[in-house]
């Protein structure tokens, strides 16, 4: 009902401000009695055969959500009815920031993909890590960090640290996200030199708590194969658990969108089905050239049960959707779950 129903007329309307408006009707519905129940039944599907342990954590099934969707974890609750097995909020920073200018959100339908320029807009980390304090569910959830745009890069550490730590008693792992094509610079410390001084700096402050939380660094799809055994070696000079392959992408090869609408789009980082073949061979790669030496968790352009099974037999232990949830609808978590079984 949702694809062939409710997606066509939301998608009548400006992407973001739908986005918005299906997170106050969902966060509303979630008020109402028996309609939380009523979600669970629907959309949760649980079996032994999908509970994961991955970096020291029991995850109830493989299929998680990607950042950007609950920057402000304003939703988990609600979230963790529609059958995920795990929910990462943010990206968040220290300090509050609006984003980059609207509109900054596009929809490629012909693509089944997104262009955002988003720019890491959030309330800020203290804002987040209050509302963590109160939710109810006690599904897993992972803490993406990165900088503020006015922050230096020769200054950025400070700015993750500042996310570890009031992050840390409020989430079950973190993701640093050094890959958005939308804040200027941040990809830069994708580069050997930048990154290993960062990861390593908070992994030493990881160590330093009681328990110490899984770190995982989430990449671009852009990097050259050279850069990828770097980043092989980082991870496991650094400690760190494993990797998030990938983030959106900024090339446009082979859409069969327009030229001239994506153009007229301009900047910013395309998710989607477009990308969901990169996706997967950087998946295999890392896994096969470090021997799975560390988990990797598979997210891009998945969209259908049989691309996020693509991306299991491909190494990846954990899988995140987005842009499918979008286009496919609340279901589909469940439906990849399904499929999963016995695979």
């Amino acid at each position: 009902m949702y694809k062939y129903l409710v997606a066509p007329i939301l998608f009548l309307f400006d992407a973001e401000r739908v986005h918005y408006f299906v997170c106050e009707v969902l966060h509303i519905a979630f008020k109402i009695p028996l309609v939380p129940q009523l979600l669970r039944s629907m959309y949760t599907y649980e079996h032994p055969d999908l509970v994961q342990e991955v970096a020291g954590l029991r995850f109830r099934n493989p299929v998680g959500l990607a950042a950007g969707f609950d920057k402000n974890a304003e939703m988990v609750d609600e979230l963790e009815a529609l059958g995920f097995g795990f929910i990462e909020i943010g990206t968040l920073t220290p300090r509050a920031q609006p984003g980059n200018d609207k509109p900054r959100l596009f929809r490629l339908k012909e693509d089944k993909a997104l262009i955002n320029r988003m720019g890491f807009n959030n309330k800020g980390v203290e804002v987040a890590a209050a509302k963590l304090r109160h939710r109810k569910s006690k599904i897993l959830v992972g803490g993406n960090i990165g900088k503020n745009k006015d922050t230096p890069n020769d200054q950025a550490l400070s700015d993750y640290l500042i996310c570890f730590q009031e992050l840390f008693d409020v989430v079950d792992y973190f993701v640093v996200n050094v890959s958005s094509p939308n804040t200027p610079g941040l990809r830069e410390l994708q580069e050997k030199e930048p990154l290993t001084a960062l990861l390593g700096e908070l992994q030493k402050r990881n160590k330093e708590k009681f328990t110490p939380k899984p770190i995982f660094l989430k990449i671009a799809p852009d990097l050259t194969t050279s850069q990828l055994d770097d980043i092989i070696e980082i991870v496991k000079a650094s400690g760190i658990a494993g990797v998030i392959a990938t983030n959106t992408t900024i090339s446009r090869d082979g859409l069969k969108t327009s030229a001239s609408e994506i153009a007229n789009i301009g900047a910013g980082g395309l998710s989607g089905e477009p990308l969901v073949h990169r996706a997967t061979e950087v998946i295999r790669y890392l896994c096969e050239k470090s021997g799975n030496a560390f988990p990797v968790i598979g997210v891009g352009g998945i969209s259908l049960p049989s691309q996020a099974l693509e991306k299991r037999k491909a190494g990846a232990s954990l899988v995140q959707i987005y842009t499918g949830f979008i286009y496919e609808g609340p279901g589909l978590a469940s439906r990849i779950c399904k499929a999963m079984v016995g695979h």
